[in-house]
This record gives structure tokens, sequence and C-alpha cells, in this order.
């Protein structure tokens, strides 16, 4: 079991990728080079994100790193190793650590706990292996990067000032050398003192005073002036030559007093960067300072350039900034270029090559959480065109104003791995926007955004609560989508009970957007009477269908004050024509309506056929069908008109309230339990079922209805605080805890799922107003539904019978049937299977003509346990994929594309001959599985999946050529078991569910693969396939990628004779331990870390790579040592021959005496 982050679990090795982190407290972004960055951000939690981006790489981001410390203590500043791969963080419990970025997955080589002070702020000079660490106490200490030990050299507050001051000068709040001379080293202490310290002589050169705190400090770049920022919104510019007094004193954003005065105080400018230019004036650029008269205005950024100050407003408070330059050196010109913003929820960046200093266009999904998310989907091996078209178009709808320039932040390497097929997230959130990511690497890219609040009507502040009074803060909030990407159909079901089909087209629109009204609100509390039962026949297939006009206008009926609601939805969709650009455009919006006074409950399962033009959306009350081909309702009915005479319970069928009737006693349908004999298959003929059932109308009311007596006591004692919808938060901002005691573990499990499918139940009878004291306040604190219901015990009556899930598939709907014909699988909450017919026109060209008839088969099957999934295989155990409808462009110019024929694709064979003569049915519920072999409909496998838990997300999904169903049961258990023996394969004690965000947001797809929200602003991904485990370290981006570093300007002679120092300064002869000593070790204590394990973990991880590269490095090697010994082997034989010829020639004139030569 893998999953995408670097952070390891106890039951398996484990690989972690995170889409976003929490709100940063502090950050520092280290530069690689003068054309390579990194971004770093340190967050409030002990993480540490870093952001490589390549810009060669199809201009995206391609690394995206996660690194935790396992402390969990804050992270208060980072200081990068410039080019040698190495990070320095410091944390909130006065640790120093060494992160090796060398390797995909960074650790920690060394740590250095200080122990009796507290760390303020740390420096480490360009191409020194020295840092500079201030405390709070005002002391001053030098670290070995490379050994990580203290140095004996250290900087005491009372040396560093004037013994005749009597105050202790604060914390150190900046360190820095100087730019002129590497041996001199400036301190900023909190209270307005500045030194300059001598490394060498080990004094102070010069010393600043000032009356008000000092929060940061910036050196000019010739050394001979720095720049203060102070708590009162002034800037100070000191000169080195003259230090007694600022050399200039400014207050951006202060009224000028006009008796010269001196201005009013601002808020603090909380950082100053002082940056000079060859070309150009200085830039001076600030964070706060701005007047306090100026309250409401939001956080900004200040940028002045010569006499110009450009005020930079930004939409969440600034956390860091930091100026990129053209030059690493500290001695150059600085030719700033850009400005990296890191703001709590938000990372942006400014041109300042600009005049209008534009931002860049953020290639990071760093606005994952810009608006909470609700939902996601996440499907893999997609149609690999949809990536480009959902890039194209999202392309288009971007804001205008980015700078033209790419984006600045590059660096490292990223990789897509052995596994390139294309991946793509949805996530659905509180405001109503969806938003498509391409997930195909390691990181994520946003695609598309739409925004589905576009097709209703703004409430007016001034409109009275007619229409929408029951919604609250989130009335678009997405609860569940349903995505076709072969037929690129998107459907979206809302918390206002609503559902919206999307078609995709490239081409922009103006139209109006067509709308449906559905009445699904049934009788609960009606009498059951002794009298034989009668089954209502279904009305006849003639029956009339309903125009577009009767369900969407005409039927609204909204009373005066102090009249009942009825037939009124809660939003208003729009009546004007709108202009939809290309992406997906709505094709229809259809909505449930009050009845009677009462609210629609909200939408609980989904299903789209874009074969069949069909949507289906059940709730607790019942079942619709909708036509969104022909914009008409198929079917509304409750579910346990569903059943007919086939109803194992025996319960009354209901239908859609007419009008209401009451009778001075209720009776409830008694709490016995389903009997064995549910167990087994039920299959009932269609003998069953009188009729069949199409396109009923929807039931229309009178104007000016007037309430009855009963209906003033039922609304009295409905009671007022009653809201069905709830404020939409982040999938789960609520905890839960699953009770341990047998006894009251199904009622929770109950309400749990309450929570899960956003149900709203309420029983009306006040004798279960009082329940256990357990039970409303888990009910008060875990509800997902701001709803309340009077009796959490209601839930588990037969009388509302949710429906859970929907399946359109091609299936044999009856025992007898011999052939294949589209159907409708329905999963209820009572653990019931039902099998609707459907009945389609034969031709395709009569399908805009012809309706098509929905009649229930009369087959029942049963398990233990609310439905979760459907799934279909053939007789050789492989996937039926549902049909669907290629996509065609319904705007397209092209007169053939508009003319083109719906051309289908059916994966089914059309005969069951084809088939062997027949088919298996996988249906899971969150207790069990089961296996039927259809048309028989006999139970071949059965597989009890938890007894003391209940699975909360099951999806039968494809894994290296074979089918399998994934399950994520509530006590953290991820299992898989093959299909269709049910044999189990995978049991992994993975992360126990202790909110309901992980609860709404766990989803399966293809290639053994899982996604959920493990925070609110964060998506996180796992594996549980041994092929991507396997792959996946080649997956990983490598963060350190080594360039060339530029040369340093050369200094001219006189620059070098008057500049300032030219002596060399060697840091290692004066921090050394042979001249300055070692430091106390009680001062300090090093820890080692794992970095050099991790590093080995990381070799071993991408083996097959490496293995593969080693064995052609051997064999090179080889090449190489046989040309090695072949030139050896004939350097000896030359020497052998030199050797012989020098000692012939030595005997030829051994006696000959010097005078003979």
């Amino acid at each position: 079991m893998h999953t995408s982050s670097f952070k390891e679990e106890q039951q398996s090795q484990v690989e972690f990728y995170e889409a976003e982190k929490n709100t940063p407290m502090c950050t520092f972004s280290g530069k690689n080079t003068a054309n390579r960055i990194r971004h770093f951000t340190s967050c409030d939690k002990g993480n540490v994100r870093i952001l490589d981006f390549d810009c060669n790489s199809l201009g995206r981001p391609g690394v995206d790193c996660y690194c935790q410390h396992e402390s969990g203590a804050a992270v208060l500043q980072l200081q990068f190793l410039i080019n040698e791969g190495a990070l320095v963080s410091a944390s909130a419990d006065d640790t120093l650590h060494l992160w090796n970025l060398r390797q995909k997955r960074p650790a920690i080589l060394h740590s250095l706990k200080f122990n009796r002070e507290r760390i303020t702020y740390c420096h480490l000079p360009f191409q020194s292996k020295w840092l500079y660490v201030g405390t709070e106490r005002g002391n001053t200490h030098i670290v070995n990067i490379e050994s990580f030990i203290l140095s004996g050299y250290v900087i005491m507050w009372n040396k560093a000032i004037e013994l005749s001051t009597k105050t202790h000068p604060g914390p150190v709040v900046h360190l820095s050398d100087s730019p002129r001379d590497e041996g001199k080293l400036l301190i900023g202490y909190e209270n307005g003192t500045v030194v300059l310290w001598d490394l060498r002589s080990k004094r102070a050169d010069l010393r600043v005073y000032y009356d008000e705190a000092i929060h940061s400090v910036a050196w000019h770049h010739e050394g001979k002036q720095f720049m203060c920022s102070h708590s009162d919104g002034s800037l100070t510019l000191w000169n080195l030559k003259s230090p007694s007094r600022p050399f200039q004193t400014t207050v951006p954003h202060g009224k000028i007093q006009r008796d010269g005065k001196k201005p009013e105080s601002c808020k603090p400018i909380l950082k100053v960067e002082y940056k000079t230019c060859k070309s150009s004036e200085a830039f001076i650029i600030f964070s706060g300072g701005l007047s306090y008269d100026k309250a409401c205005r939001r956080p900004s950024l200040t940028i002045m350039h010569g006499k110009a100050i450009t005020v930079l407003e930004m939409d969440h408070p600034i956390v860091e900034f930091l100026t990129l330059c053209e030059t690493p050196y500290p001695n150059e010109f600085q030719d700033p270029y850009a400005v990296v913003v890191l703001l709590e929820k938000d990372l942006i960046v400014v041109d300042l090559t600009q005049s209008n200093f534009p931002i860049f266009e953020n290639p990071y999904p760093i606005d994952i959480h810009e608006s909470p998310v609700t939902c996601t989907e996440y499907f893999a091996d997609c149609p690999p065109d949809l990536i480009p078209v959902l890039y194209s178009v999202g392309a288009k709808h971007k804001k205008q104003g980015y700078s033209n320039k790419e984006w600045p932040i590059s660096g490292g390497a990223w990789n897509l791995g052995a596994q390139t097929y294309p991946e793509i997230i949805i996530t659905g959130h509180a405001d109503g926007s969806v938003k498509f990511w391409d997930a195909s690497a390691i990181t994520l890219q946003m695609l598309y955004k739409l925004k589905t609040s576009k097709v209703f009507e703004k409430q007016k502040l001034g409109e009275g609560k007619s229409t929408a009074e029951i919604v609250e803060e989130d009335p678009y909030a997405v609860q569940m989508m349903y995505w076709c990407p072969e037929s690129r159909i998107f459907c979206v079901a809302g918390v206002s009970a609503y559902v919206i089909i999307y078609r995709f087209s490239k081409h922009e629109v103006n139209t109006e957007i067509a709308s449906l009204e559905v009445r699904l609100q049934y009788e609960v509390e009606d009498i059951i009477t002794p009298e034989p039962e009668i089954i209502p026949p279904f009305p006849d297939a003639s029956s009339q269908l309903p125009s577009l006009k009767n369900l969407s206008g005409s039927t609204n009926t909204v009373a005066c004050e102090g009249m009942m609601k009825d037939s009124i939805p809660c939003l208003s969709v729009k009546t004007r024509p709108v202009r939809m650009p290309p992406g997906y455009q709505a094709d229809l919006v259809i909505q449930l309506v009050w009845v009677d006074g009462e609210p629609p409950q909200q939408i609980t399962s989904l299903a789209v056929s874009s074969a069949y033009g069909l949507v289906a959306f059940g709730n607790c009350n019942g079942l619709a069908v909708v036509d969104f081909m022909q914009k008409t309702v198929l079917l509304s009915m409750g579910t346990i008109d569903l059943y007919g005479s086939s109803d194992p319970y025996q319960r009354q069928p209901r239908s859609p309230r007419k009008s209401k009737q009451f009778a001075a006693g209720l009776t409830e349908l008694s709490d016995s339990p389903v009997s064995l004999e549910l167990e087994r298959c039920k299959s009932p003929t269609s003998d069953h079922v009188n009729g069949h059932c199409t396109s009923p109308t929807s039931q229309t009311c009178g104007s000016g209805k007037r309430l009855s007596s009963a209906d003033v006591s039922k609304a009295n004692r409905r009671g007022p605080g009653r809201p069905p919808f709830r404020k939409a938060q982040s999938a789960a901002c609520m905890e839960i805890s699953l009770p341990v005691t047998a006894e009251v573990g199904y009622i929770s499990r109950r309400a749990m799922l309450q929570q899960l499918h956003g149900i709203s139940t309420f029983s009306h009878d006040e004798r279960h107003f009082t329940a256990c004291s357990w039970m409303d306040k888990e009910n008060r604190e875990n509800s997902f539904s701001r709803s309340r219901s009077s009796s959490v015990s209601s839930i588990d009556k037969e009388s509302k019978e949710t429906i859970t899930s929907l399946y359109f598939m091609e299936s044999f709907a009856r025992k007898n049937d011999s052939a294949l014909s589209p159907c409708l699988w329905v999963g209820t909450g009572l653990g019931m299977v039902l099998i609707l017919s459907l009945n389609l026109p034969p031709n395709d060209d009569l399908r805009l003509t012809e309706p098509v008839m929905v009649s229930p088969s009369g087959t029942v099957l049963t398990l233990k346990g609310a439905v979760l999934t459907f799934a279909c295989l053939d007789c050789m155990g492989a996937l039926i994929h549902p049909p669907y409808e290629v996509w065609r462009d319904p705007n397209s110019t092209d007169d053939n594309e508009k003319t083109r024929k719906r051309k289908l694709v059916m994966h089914s064979p059309s005969t069951s001959q084809d088939m062997g003569e027949h088919q298996f049915a996988v249906v899971c519920s969150e207790k069990q599985a089961k296996v039927f072999s259809l048309p028989s409909q006999t139970c071949l496998y059965i597989h009890n999946i938890t007894e003391t838990s209940f699975l909360l997300r099951a999806d039968v999904v494809t894994l290296c050529n074979s089918v399998c169903l994934a399950c994520f049961c509530a006590n953290g258990h991820i299992m898989t078991l093959s299909l269709p023996s049910l044999r189990p394969m995978l049991d992994v004690n993975y992360l126990p569910v202790t909110d309901m965000r992980i609860a709404r947001t766990f989803c399966f797809t293809n290639e053994g693969q899982a996604l959920y929200l493990s925070s609110p602003t964060e998506i996180q991904r796992l594996t549980y396939s041994q092929e991507m485990c396997d792959n996946l370290q080649d997956m990983l981006g490598d963060l350190f990628t080594p360039v060339e570093t530029p040369e340093a300007q050369n200094r001219g002679f006189l620059k070098g004779l008057f500049g300032g120092s030219g002596q060399n300064f060697d840091r290692e002869e004066l921090f050394g331990e042979a001249t300055a000593g070692k430091a106390s070790r009680s001062l300090a204590q090093l820890i080692p870390g794992s970095g050099g394990i991790e590093g080995m973990k990381g070799a071993a991880g991408g083996v097959v790579g490496d293995l593969a590269r080693a064995r052609v490095a051997l064999e090179e090697r080889g090449q190489r040592l046989g040309e090695l010994d072949e030139k050896t082997a004939g350097m000896m034989a030359s020497a052998e021959a030199f050797s012989k010829q020098a000692h012939e020639l030595m005997l030829k004139y051994k006696d000959k005496k010097w005078y003979q030569f």
C-alpha cells in the first residue's frame, strides 16, 4: 500500500503526494543560481514543502515534495545551500535540521538541538559553510554546516553593545554580512540597535540606535548604506560614515503634517528589501506599513521605484516575500525581475520588469481549497484527448492581465515513470464550482473550472425568503458528481436538491437554459389498514407526456404570507438567454420542489447514461428518471411503489402527494428483523407487476390553497427549526467517534450513513423526540447535515427507504428473459436491489419523438446493509462497461457534424448466445458482496466483508488486465476481492475514519489507485498496486539539478582600492576548532539523522532503473578495462625495448674515456 507523501505508515512502506498543505506561518525562499530557483514554504505544523518548476518540460510544474519534521514543531526559517543540494530548516523547538536534497526523498542528515537558547534568526552567506544563528537572548552562534557542530566563536550581546548601555537590546532579528567586506557582520536587535561587528578583531565597528523597534534590515549592494523597517511604519536609511542619525527617514503611507511635524505613525513594516538596478533607480519593496485609518483595507505589498509608489492589495495575509534577482552575489547590482509573495492560502509572483507590475500566471494548484472541497471523483486511464481539450478551453477562461513572460521559478527535473496513462481528478466545492485536475504526474495541474451557480439567479438582498429560505450560506454546494469521459457528459447534484446536466462544446453559444421540476415527496405517516393489499396499476403506456412548459413553470404556486409552499424549487433558474463560453454548457436543470409545505430532500444517488439519454437520481423519498434528450420526466415514484407486490416487507405502496389526509391515530411499522428468507435471492416474474410506467405527469396544485386545521397542526408539530439543508463545508469538518458497544453500533452506523448521504429523515411522532442522550450528543456534534432528526431510530424503520445506488447497463431484467435489454439497477438503504426495464425506441431516428417507457420488472435481490455499487461481468469474468454515446459537438458549425447520427458503443454482445447465455452481476453493500448469475438470478458467490464495521466506499476497478472489487471500511481497512469468485486478495489496516471528510471523499479508480481529502486543504493519493509501487521511485522528480554558478564581476583596480577591503576572509581559520576552540557541550546537542538510510531506501526503490544503468556502466567499464589492458601491454613491450636499447648503449660506451666522446 502506497500513498503519495513523505511519511511512512507502520503497516507498510508509504510514499506520499500532497496537493495542498496547511496554512503556512513563516516562509523563506532560497536562490539556487541566477536562473534556477526553488521555492520553499514552511508551515505551522512542522511541514516543509518544496516547489520546483521545470519550464523546459511543457512549461508546467513537475516536482512537488512534502517533508515533515518528526517533532511537528512550526518551521521558523529556511536557508538553501545554493547549488549544493541541501537545505537548513530552523524549527520552533530550537532545532536546526540539515536536509539532503540530492535524493528523490529528502531526508534529514543532521539535527542540532539548542538546549539553553531559543533560535530567532539564521543567515548563511553565499558559498559559505558557516551558518550564523541569532538567539532570543541576543547572542550569535556559528554552526559548521558540514559537521553541524557549534564553533567556539560566539558574539555575546553584552560585547556587541556599548558598556554604558543599561538595557538588553532584545532578540536578534537580523544577521547579514557586509557586501563590502565579508569579515563584518551586521546584527540587528529588536529594540532598535544595529551593530556592525568585525569578525577578525572581535569588536564592534559601529553602533546605530533608533527609538523604534526594528523588524528587518536590508543592505545597499555597495555596502555603504543599509535600510531598516520599523514598528511605526517608517523606513530609515543609514550611512556607515555617519551612524549617529539616519541619513533619511520616510513614512511611505503616513500623512504629512501641515506644521512640519513627523508624519503620523502607521502599521509596522514587517519586511523590507532594497535592490539596486544598473539602468534605473533602486527598488524598495516592503510589506505592511499602511495607515491605521485604513484598517478595512486588505493586506498589501508596496513597491517603491524612484518616486512612484505602487500598492498591491492581496486577498490573503502576507506570510513572506522574496525578491528574485539576476545575480546571487550581494556586492553587485541586483537587477530584480520578480517578487515571490507567499500568502496564507496562495502563492503569487509579481513581474517587476513591467511598469504596471502584473502577476505571473501560476501553473501550480495552490488554490485547490479556494472554496472548501465537498466531493471528489478520480478517473484513471481516461481517453488521451481529454486533457488537451480541457486545458485548451480552460485557458480561454483565464483572466487577462497576466505577465507575458514565463514562470520564473524553475529547477529540478520531473519524471512520468513507466506508467503514462492520463488521470483526471474532479473536485466539487461549496461555492458550486467544479475543478478538473490533470493528475497524470506526481503533481496536479488545473485544467478547467466550471461554475454551476451561473445557471441560477442571484438572490437579492431585499428579496424575501419565498424560494430559498431553507438554504443557508452555501446553496450551490456540489454534493455529487457523475462524469462520462467518453461522451463528455457531466452531471452535478447540488445541496439544494437539483441536478444539472452539462454537455461539452468547443463553441460559444447564447441560449436559454431548459429546466424541469419534479415532485418527489411521499407520505411517511400513511395509515396501515387491515384491508387487503391493493396494488394500484401503473399508468398506461399511452399516458400523456408532460410538456416542458407544464413541468417548469405552470405548477409553481407561491402562496402569500401565511400560506403553504407548494411546487416551488429552492433556487430560481435563469429565464433569459445566457452566454455559455466553450467548455461545459448547461443542457438541463432538474429541481425537486416543495410539496405541501415540506422541502425536498437531498439527493443521495445519481447515474447518467449517454447511450440511453437518461439520468436517474434518488433520495430518501424515492426515485426519478428523466429523459434529458426529450426534456421529460419518465418516472417519479416512491421507493415502496417500485416493489409492487414484490415488497418483502408488505408495506403499503405510496405515490406522490396529491392531497393531505390525516387520521386521529398514526401507526408505525414494527421494527421486526428481516427474516432469513430474504437472504435468498428473490426473482418474482413480471406477473407480479400490473402494467408499465411511462412519463407520469407531475401533479399540479391549485393556486391560493388554504391550510386546513390538520395541516396547521401538523406544521406546528413539525416545529420551526427544521431546515433540511446544511451549511456546506469542506467535505467534512466534523469529527465522528464510532461506538464500541454492540448495542449502539448499528444505530450509530445508520446515523453515519445518514450524514454520508446527506439524508434528512424526520419522524413526526413526538413519542420518539426524547432519544438517548449520547445519541443526541452525537447528532449535534457529528451530523454532516444541519437537519436534526427527532428520532435516529426512525432511520431504521422501513417507512422511508433511501435510494443509495443506481446503475445503467445492458442486462437481463427477469428470469425468463432470453436477450439483453437496457436496465436500471436500483439499490436501497435496506439492502434491496430492484431492476427497472427501459423500453427505448427501436430506431435511433425515433429517439426524439417516441417516448421511453420505464417499468419495474418485479425482480428483487437482497443483501445485508445499504447497497453501494453495481457492476456487470461477461461469462469470462471481464468487465462489461455500460454503453455510451461517442461525443459530438452539439454546437458545431460544421454541417456534417450537425447531421451526423448518434454513434453508440455497446460493450455487451447483442444476443445472450454470444455471452455464453449468461453474465455475472456484482452487487456490493456495506456488509457483504454477492455475485449473481443472470438471467437465472442464482447467487454464485457471497462474501461477508465485515461484521463489526461497515463499508464506506466500494468500486469495481481494473488492475493489471483483471477486475477486482476494492472496498474501504469505516475501521480503516482497505480490502480487495477477486471477481467473480470474491476471494480476498488484500486486507490492510490503512487509515481509521476519524472524520466525515474521509468518508465523503474517498474514491477508488482503475490501476490500483485511490484518493481522499486528508485535511480541508489536502488531497492524498494512494496506490495498492505492486507494479506502481515498484515504479513509484522513478516517477518522483529530482530536486537537485546542479548548474554552473555564474562568475562574479571583476572589480576594477580603483574600486578595489577605494571601495572596500580587498583582503580575503578565511572563515575556516577564524571559526575552526584550532582558533576558536570548542563550544560548550551543554549549549547544543547533535542528533544524527536518517538521511543516509533514506538515501539507501530511495536508491533501492528504483532498483530496476538502477540495475539497468549499472549494467550499462559495467559493460562500458569492461570495454574501457579491455582497452586499458591492451594499452598497458603495449607500454610494457615498449618499455622493455627501451630498456634493451639503453643497456646496449651503456655497454657500447662503458669503457670509453670522457675525452673520447
